[in-house]
């Protein structure tokens, strides 16, 4: 991949969300790939872990690229032109696929892509492509056929051995001498309603994420954790746009008590109403005056939250911060902005927790 195109990857990704939304997707576990239609060749911008993992390419191998590099000799093409037509069309699509490994081998999943419109343009800006691999479960082989060791995903129909082989993913160590050349697909592999669920969960986690993290909002909203199993709860994780508003480097905010933020003229009741809500472990929204580095005050609009994991414990707590007076160009009140960053860090919390 030449210099520019790889400009031009980074910035399709990085100059419309925010850097959080990067760590917030590398968290999701769902098999996905992000790509930019608007860039020559219609490349992946980005790739989930577990999609990494499934296909067995790097991240390395995978950015920059097309998605057709994951098909193969028994790609069926009819599903790729109903693919690419639902791209030139701007609508979503869901089709089983035949794609292949790193290692060659093949395997058929659910793939069910998505466009994202930006906010701005109105316009297709990225698709999300969703892979979740359709479960298959061996056949007993039929007297008289040649059919070897036929491998169905509920109406899965001919899978056939030929002369020359290709290994099956998912063929057993004793069905090794069972190689596949020639899919026959007359019938799509349907996948059944759990993976078809699945996969309508895992594109609505991808949404909220960059629904909820694009660049636009976070130049305007000010996110910081703190963690409450810590000594003095201290901050564990500062945004871009909490460093701007307050004017601290990033290494000089890690580690503190938000205290660091008050001043003379903070109102001590708006101290005692945030500490009471993290004893009782409950959210919390103050009006208090805050201090930047260069000693200007500015009155914060402060959301403060708890954030559990999938076990119900409190991982930490997350602070919204908005200066008042702050233009929002989308038209969302403070505390809809507030609440629509802590509910996509609940999410990500969620999913990511075992």
């Amino acid at each position: 991949m030449e210099p520019p195109q790889l400009g031009l990857i980074e910035q399709s990704f990085n100059s419309r969300y925010s850097n959080w939304a990067r760590e917030a997707l590398d968290e999701l576990p769902d098999n996905f790939t992000i790509t930019d239609p608007c860039i020559s060749g219609h490349p992946i911008v980005f790739a989930s872990r577990g999609f990494l993992k499934m296909s067995g390419y790097s991240r390395d191998q995978v950015v920059g690229r097309n998605g057709r590099m994951f098909q193969g000799p028994n790609t069926c093409r009819r599903s790729v032109m109903e693919i690419r037509e639902a791209i030139r069309e701007e609508r979503g699509v869901e089709i089983s696929l035949l794609n292949y490994r790193k290692d060659g081998t093949p395997f058929w999943m659910l793939f069910r892509m998505t466009p994202v419109f930006g906010k701005d343009e109105g316009r297709v800006i990225h698709f999300v492509a969703v892979q979740v691999p359709i479960l298959r479960r061996r056949q007993r082989r039929r007297n008289g056929e040649g059919l070897c060791g036929e491998i169905l995903s509920n109406s899965c129909r001919r899978e056939v051995c030929s002369s020359s082989s290709v290994e099956l993913a998912g063929v057993s160590a004793a069905d090794s001498d069972c190689r596949v050349t020639a899919l026959e697909i007359e019938e799509k592999c349907e996948a059944s309603d759990t993976e078809k669920q699945l996969a309508a969960t895992a594109i609505r986690n991808v949404l909220s994420v960059l629904t909820h993290y694009s660049e636009s909002t976070g130049r305007l909203v000010c996110e910081k954790r703190v963690d409450p199993h810590l000594p003095d709860i201290p901050i564990v994780y500062a945004s871009d746009a909490f460093l701007r508003m307050t004017g601290y480097a990033r290494n000089e905010v890690l580690g503190q008590n938000c205290r660091f933020l008050t001043g003379v003229d903070t109102d001590p009741s708006a101290l005692h109403q945030i500490k009471q809500s993290i004893q009782a472990q409950q959210a919390c929204s103050v009006r208090i005056l805050h201090y930047r580095k260069d000693k200007s005050s500015f009155w914060n609009l402060l959301h403060i939250s708890p954030v559990r994991n999938a076990t119900g414990k409190i991982a930490y707590f997350v602070g919204v911060q908005i200066e008042e007076g702050s233009v929002d160009r989308h038209g969302l009140s403070p505390e809809m902005r507030q609440l629509s960053v802590v509910g996509s860090i609940k999410v990500a919390v969620r999913i990511s927790s075992p």
